[in-house]
């Protein structure tokens, strides 16, 4: 009786295990389903097998790159490669059948490469889409008119490097909701809309790598969430707004680089005290830096090189800097600022053509070790880099083209980190050291070197002038 009673109870709890194992476990809806494999069905080349979990009669929440995070619906999609593993491009084109993933939050298509066609309006109507990343695929066309139907409740849209053409459409400053726009690296032609300062939810603004064009117009100042503005690579004239300053509180990256940008720059500028990186390079600057820039003790990135800046040079109390840029312009500074002799984490220095007239055995960097690339071409330096070189372990590239250094080349150490090294026309003496031929890039030409240049494989270009260099690629000794 007793074992009757035990078997009774052991396949009463059988049966309860079995009824929630069957309550738990759950296929994804059906509708999801017939739009994924609508979606694969759009694909024509996987060479990967990153779709091949993707299979009828299966629970497509376990597919790769689907999540369900609520019931059965599918929450998000999400596809991603990296531009070093080619054969997790997928190719083909964006099936219209999204329109049915009705709890569709994010969608991810990232770094395909060769995902083709137009830009997909089938996300329009979803009610719960708040990220589309469709980045470094192939899509293009223009973007529609009607950007804006997908509504309100966005809160990222990138669609960096595809190859989008025409205009920035007017109704993109219908998706109020987003943080983050991402336009960058495609064909984009026009100006900007100034209907992008209803966006006033806005932290970043990537417009960069385009051919946008005509003056920066002023929508900033509606903008105050905004941390992140990169406006670099395009055709923008004319002067940097003044609406700009209204960024000033909460502002870290602001890059305009490669425009044709004019006039002075603005010394508000110098009240952005949470900017980290500024880069102005590359445009048509004039007259001096404002001496506000002192006031940018939090900066670590700086590039005002290629303008036609003048001096006076603000003494900066940039403490945290670890790049400056300087390079091309119309200063004459004498010497390294102190400011960046003395700060411990520079990892790149390009001071070319900057005026300067120093003793490089005596140049005394606070830490040289965390130094990775330094430019000083252009100058009237002498003395010896080796010193310098010798502390600087990580220095990958060293280019001190056009001065006045004179020491003996076959007593420097060339680094194992060392890519690129150029001394050329400088008063440089010795031999080549066997070391040279780890390198990537080498330019010795136009100096005093003498002896056989060991095998490099590098042309002639990078040894003549020498006065009495020999052997392959210059004439046998």
């Amino acid at each position: 009786m007793k074992s009757l009673v035990l078997l009774l109870l052991l396949l009463v709890l059988s049966i309860i295990a079995l009824q929630c194992l069957v309550g738990t476990s759950r296929a994804c809806h059906v509708d999801d389903e017939t739009s994924l494999l609508s979606f694969r069905s759009h694909i024509t080349h996987d060479p990967s097998g990153m779709l091949a979990s993707w299979m009828s009669g299966t629970d497509c929440c376990i597919w790769e790159g689907i999540t369900c995070l609520h019931s059965d619906r599918v929450t998000a999609l999400g596809l991603f490669s990296q531009t070093d593993t080619p054969d997790r491009f997928l190719s083909g084109t964006i099936s219209p059948s999204l329109a049915k993933l009705r709890d569709l939050d994010g969608f991810y298509l990232v770094n395909m490469r060769n995902i083709t066609g137009k830009f997909p309006t089938s996300l329009y109507g979803l009610p719960k889409l708040r990220y589309v990343y469709l980045e470094n695929n192939r899509l293009s066309g223009p973007l529609p008119n009607d950007i804006g139907k997908l509504g309100t409740r966005l809160d990222v849209l990138s669609l960096e490097g595809n190859r989008f053409t025409g205009s920035i459409p007017s109704s993109v400053s219908e998706l109020t909701g987003l943080t983050r726009l991402n336009l960058a690296g495609n064909l984009i032609t026009g100006d900007i809309p100034v209907g992008i300062r209803r966006l006033k939810a806005l932290i970043q603004l990537e417009l960069q790598s385009n051919q946008l064009s005509k003056p920066i117009p002023e929508i900033f100042s509606s903008l105050d969430q905004l941390r992140y503005l990169n406006l670099s690579r395009n055709k923008f004239a004319g002067k940097i707004p003044n609406s700009i300053s209204s960024l000033a509180p909460k502002l870290a990256y602001l890059e305009l680089a490669h425009n044709t940008l004019t006039g002075q720059i603005p010394s508000f500028l110098g009240e952005f005290q949470s900017l980290s990186t500024l880069d102005l390079s590359w445009n048509n600057f004039t007259g001096a830096l404002p001496q506000s820039f002192k006031k940018l003790a939090g900066i670590s990135n700086l590039d005002l090189s290629h303008n036609s800046l003048v001096e006076p040079f603000p003494v900066m109390n940039a403490k945290r800097i670890r790049s400056l840029d300087l390079s091309y312009n119309n200063f004459h500074l004498g010497k390294i600022p102190d400011w960046v002799t003395s700060s411990p984490n520079v990892y790149s220095l390009k001071l070319a053509k900057c005026g300067i007239k120093i003793n490089l055995t005596n140049w005394n960097p606070k830490e040289a070790y965390f130094y990775e690339r330094i430019d000083l071409s252009e100058n009237r330096i002498s003395g010896s880099p080796i010193p310098l070189l010798n502390r600087a372990e990580n220095l990958v590239g060293f280019w001190a083209s056009g001065n006045r250094l004179s020491f003996d080349l076959g007593k420097m150490r060339i680094a194992h980190a060392m890519y690129d090294l150029d001394l050329s026309r400088n008063s440089v003496f010795g031999g080549v050291p066997s070391s040279a031929s780890e390198l990537r890039s080498l330019n010795l030409s136009r100096n005093h070197l003498c002896g056989r240049i060991p095998a490099t494989g590098f042309p002639a270009s990078s040894f003549v002038g020498n006065d009495c260099l020999c052997g392959l690629p210059l004439p046998a000794c």
